[in-house]
């Protein structure tokens, strides 16, 4: 993290400048540098060379505006939705990791699971951040790359939001590939599989994508209604019952709907094609 408060000027001095404004961005921008957990006041103050009372008012406000938002306990600051909102309206890829992290630390301790959320590139997830259960085993997830959409969680939670003619299109490009002896290889058993995802709101990857590895995942939708990506979980599978795959089905769509909540979804208003929010 950056914590030299950069001059206030250019060389030579610019009298156009303002200091609170430019004081309110610099704000962001160590913010956005920090750790997902966020900065406490002091941080703030100590970052941009003020007093706490300058950094409180700089933070308030921008929380105001939905640029920041706080976290408890602390308070600490992360950063807010109406960043999300100016990426998205500029069709830039939403910066989901830092805004969600807090939540898959906790869905990731709920669970003993490793959580990871990924954002929709075209029906795909590509997944932007992960968080490992404490003692869980620890998988090879790398991030920023596209994975199948039919044999994942995430991928199954993404495509139950569209609607058929989307879905064949998409698996049409990608293929369906096997990737284990449990993998869903042909349209109209994916399709069951996705109503299916609709109807309980969260899917299920059961070794579809690698032996012994279990995923749940659920969707995440932003303001427009849309599908954002979607959150899941990965374990070893072992000898679950289906009372806990339900209930670990339950945590990651309601840790789905906390994150849709950051992102400005309305929960009364439903997704796309009955995939819910």
């Amino acid at each position: 993290m950056r914590t030299a408060a950069r001059p206030a000027t250019a060389a030579g001095g610019d009298r156009y400048l303002v200091q609170s404004v430019a004081r309110a961005l610099r704000l962001v921008e160590l913010i956005a540098d920090a750790p997902a957990a966020g900065l406490a006041l002091g941080e703030l103050a100590e970052g941009l060379g003020t007093s706490k009372s300058t950094a409180m008012a700089l933070a308030r406000t921008l929380m105001r505006f939905g640029y920041l938002r706080d976290v408890h306990p602390g308070p600490r600051y992360t950063l807010g939705t109406a960043l999300l909102r100016l990426g998205d309206q500029a069709g830039q890829q939403l910066p989901l990791g830092p805004l969600c992290r807090p939540l898959l630390v906790e869905l990731a301790t709920a669970t003993g699971m490793t959580a990871r959320v990924a954002v929709a590139d075209g029906g795909y997830p590509v997944f932007v951040e992960r968080v490992d259960g404490p003692g869980s085993v620890r998988f090879h997830t790398p991030l920023g790359q596209r994975e199948v959409p039919h044999a994942t969680a995430a991928g199954k939670a993404i495509l139950a939001t569209l609607d058929e003619a989307a879905v064949r299109r998409i698996c049409d490009a990608s293929g369906m590939a096997r990737r284990t002896g449990h993998t869903i290889t042909d349209l109209p058993t994916l399709l069951d599989n996705l109503a299916l995802v609709r109807r309980r709101g969260f899917a299920v990857d059961d070794e579809e994508d690698a032996v012994g590895v279990l995923c749940v995942g659920a969707a995440l939708f932003g303001h427009d209604g849309g599908c954002a990506g979607a959150v899941s979980v990965t374990g070893i599978k072992g000898d679950l019952p289906a009372w806990r795959l339900d209930q670990i089905g339950r945590r990651a769509r309601d840790a789905a709907a906390r994150i849709s909540g950051l992102l400005g979804h309305a929960p009364s208003r439903p997704g796309p094609a009955g995939g819910g929010g």
